[in-house]
């Protein structure tokens, strides 16, 4: 392991942000044709970064969206496997010292580091997506949370409804609370559609270490195992790793179901036939609006939940499976929202 600094110093030159279509280069402002702002953002990313197809590529998409259409300029960083909170610590540190005035950091594992800079630095302001602990918590920090589970009880009900063998699974990266949610959700919406349902749960690492977001061959293996077992739809919250479920559905020929983007249009061409939804959680426009109120002069502070009702997280449509059951879900959203199911939070 190399020390936690060298880490950080190379993860942030590796990738510091230019172009939006790969997040390589230097640093630099959007196009000519937008006028330049002076809000600076800084992308500390979980483990995978950007280009994972998932969690991060989400965030990725909000703050490409704030360069093209507000002009803020911006940097990116990306945690390492394995790192401890001294690296992170250092790598939202070093955002500071660069003079960025906005410093975004994607995944609870940054919430401790998050509390100590907004702490040590009260005129920069801090953004944390999915987490609204007390140890994140400042009055310079946006804690930017969602309904997972709302989300993930649709996907369920989703795979219920289209399971023939009425035999599901599902993924998790890491076993922490916030993977849960999706967990209970998904299990809750299954059982609403089939309660003689049977439903195969694995995680693939446990804390600390959160190599289960970024490890394609585990998901793979857990997959594997499940479709073996006799389940036709396997439902991923792990990231990275993710790409290795649809790599197991495709060689099984079973049916997958993405998370966070809309991976039936982000994931290899080869794997995308297999995923019949995605539970969308839109990362990228919770970063958006904490840019964008940013340039307006107003500062967004607080835990801000972005759940069913407020459109932040929902089901996907592309490639078409699902849309002879599009009705029965959609009845499913407005229950929810209007209050009528409650989804828990723990399976």
């Amino acid at each position: 392991m190399k020390v936690a600094a060298v880490m950080s110093v190379a993860a942030l030159t590796l990738a510091a942000c230019g172009d939006s279509g790969n997040g390589s280069g230097s640093s630099s402002s959007s196009s000519s044709t937008t006028k330049k702002s002076d809000v600076k953002v800084g992308m500390a990313y979980d483990v995978g970064g950007r280009g994972d197809q998932s969690f991060n590529d989400s965030a990725a998409a909000g703050l490409d969206k704030a360069k093209s259409e507000l002009g803020v300029d911006t940097k990116e960083a990306a945690a390492v496997n394995g790192e401890n909170e001294a690296a992170r610590e250092e790598r939202l540190q070093q955002l500071i010292d660069a003079g960025y005035t906005h410093v975004v950091a994607v995944g609870f594992a940054y919430a401790k580091s998050v509390g100590k800079a907004a702490k040590d630095n009260p005129e920069v302001h801090f953004a944390i997506v999915d987490d609204a602990s007390d140890d994140s918590k400042g009055a310079n920090v946006d804690q930017i949370t969602f309904a997972e589970n709302e989300g993930s009880f649709l996907v369920g009900a989703a795979a219920a409804l289209k399971s023939k063998t009425g035999h599901i699974g599902f993924v998790g990266g890491v076993n922490v609370p916030l993977i849960k949610k999706f967990e209970a959700g998904y299990i809750a919406g299954a059982k609403a559609v089939n309660p003689a349902i049977k439903i195969d749960s694995q995680y693939l690492t446990q804390p600390p270490d959160f190599s289960g977001f970024g490890d394609p061959a585990k998901g793979k293996t857990a997959a594997d195992g499940m479709y073996q077992k006799g389940a036709d739809v396997v439902y991923h919250a792990a990231g990275g790793s993710g790409g290795g479920v649809f790599t197991a559905a495709k060689a099984a020929g079973k049916l997958a179901i993405g998370v966070d983007s809309d991976q039936a249009l982000t994931a290899p061409e080869a794997v995308r036939s297999v995923i019949m939804t995605s539970m969308i959680k839109k990362v990228d426009v919770a970063v958006y609006d904490f840019i964008k109120s940013a340039s307006e002069g107003k500062e967004l502070t607080g835990n801000n939940i972005y759940d069913l009702k407020a459109g932040g997280v929902d089901y996907s449509t592309t490639g078409g499976q699902i849309d002879d059951i599009k009705s029965k879900l959609d009845d499913y959203k407005a229950k929810i929202v209007s209050g009528e199911i409650k989804v828990p939070v723990t399976p």
